[in-house]
């Protein structure tokens, strides 16, 4: 049966506060069950992160709360996202090559920002994962341990915090249509890590979308361009995110690489509105 997370009194993981214990007693003596219920400290707008830099964070997994609703409602972002790259103009006057490697450097930053425009939350359960020594213990053999490991499901905690943090901190800015679509179009004509035939143009692209925003914030906010110095702090996040995180947790039951592939025909090789 589920049991809550208990709540950190000191402010330190959990992994820091046993630490008098053994591992054997730890691994044996678990405080919560084969599933957790998330608490409601992750779920806070201004949760902290304070435990990022512990590896526990990464070892824990967490599910959706609710995966067909939910992963009916990322499905449609998916679909929205293709929608708005089809309606580029810009997009097509570049090789097909070009095109292909934008959308799969890019996809998942651009999915979170339509998380963020569709303003789609997600609640998550955590569970846990056996460890290898636990394994041993149980008399399980190497290979079915490895097995065992290769084939868990859940995302990342971290990563997945990561995540709702960049939503929420979109929500506090309440980012209009037109921010999200300049932001859209600073992520998908982003070259740093891409080989493009085409480099110039792709950059000059990303150029004309920052001047954009810049002009549009300035225009509507009297010359306060402090919003849009946090608005471009959100790119950074946004590269930072983790696309295999978000196949996990969102696109495991018809998995990540067929919703790529999805977004990629769709693009690529549906007919635009405007042609």
């Amino acid at each position: 049966m589920a049991t809550k997370i208990p709540v950190k009194k000191s402010g330190k993981c959990q992994c820091e506060t046993h630490h008098t214990k053994s591992i054997l007693y730890q691994i044996l003596n678990k405080e919560h069950g084969s599933e957790t219920k998330w608490h409601q400290q992750h779920h806070s707008p201004h949760c902290s992160t304070e435990s990022k830099g512990c590896s526990c964070w990464d070892r824990r997994r967490v599910v959706l709360k609710t995966p067909e609703a939910t992963c009916r409602r990322a499905s449609g972002v998916i679909l929205k996202t293709s929608t708005f790259i089809r309606n580029l103009p810009s997009f097509y006057h570049m090789p097909l090559d070009d095109q292909l490697v934008l959308i799969q450097q890019n996809w998942a930053p651009l999915f979170v920002l339509g998380m963020a425009q569709e303003g789609v939350d997600f609640d998550l359960r955590e569970i846990s994962v056996p460890s290898l020594l636990k394994n041993i213990l149980l008399n399980q053999s190497l290979t079915a341990s490895n097995e065992l490991g290769s084939s868990s499901a859940g995302a990342s905690l971290a990563e997945v915090q990561k995540m709702k943090n960049l939503l929420w901190k979109c929500w506090y800015l309440d980012l209009s249509a037109k921010e999200y679509a300049y932001l859209k179009g600073i992520i998908l004509f982003n070259s740093g890590c891409c080989v493009l035939k085409c480099l110039p143009y792709v950059q000059k692209l990303q150029q004309e979308a920052q001047q954009a925003l810049m002009e549009f914030v300035s225009t509507m906010y009297h010359g306060n361009l402090g919003r849009f110095a946090s608005i471009l702090q959100l790119i950074t996040s946004l590269r930072d995110i983790d696309a295999d995180a978000i196949e996990e947790l969102f696109f495991r039951p018809i998995r990540g690489e067929v919703i790529l592939n999805v977004l990629l025909l769709a693009t690529l090789y549906v007919k635009p509105d405007w042609l």
